[in-house]
């Protein structure tokens, strides 16, 4: 009995894996990024919470390098190490808790549709806080 195009169509294989290659490869790609940015995001947050504890420490201290809210900040920035941040990210101010500097920075995801449900008029970056006290 001869074949019929239908059943010769339904029987073959070929070219299946590559089909289904391209459903996966996708999602594959934003969950490697995903997670790329996750870790990018915590070294951010980490670098930032260092650097004001540092800064905060050191002019608790009046160490020479911290002598003035200005001197702090540029202390602040050079503890921060591997971020472009500029000194006016990092406020110096003295609380209760003592020496405060708080880091102020502007993270911007890799991925351009990393939020779920953007707000209106949102961008793909977040505003991390980080503050560092030391008491006096």
């Amino acid at each position: 009995m001869p074949r019929t195009p239908r059943s010769l169509f339904a029987s073959c294989q070929r070219g299946s894996i590559a089909v289904e290659y391209a459903f996966v490869f996708p999602a594959l790609i934003l969950l490697v990024l995903g997670i790329m940015d996750t870790g990018r995001l915590l070294w951010t947050f980490t670098t930032l919470h260092r650097a004001s504890e540092a800064a905060a420490r050191c002019y608790a201290i009046q160490a020479a390098g911290c002598s003035g809210f200005s001197g702090t900040q540029a202390y602040a920035v050079a503890q921060a190490w591997g971020l472009a941040v500029s000194p006016s990210a990092f406020t110096v101010s003295g609380s209760t808790c003592g020496m405060q500097v708080v880091a102020s920075y502007n993270f911007v995801f890799v991925i351009p549709w990393f939020y779920i449900v953007p707000p209106l008029g949102a961008t793909n970056s977040i505003t991390l806080t980080a503050k560092g006290c030391y008491p006096a």
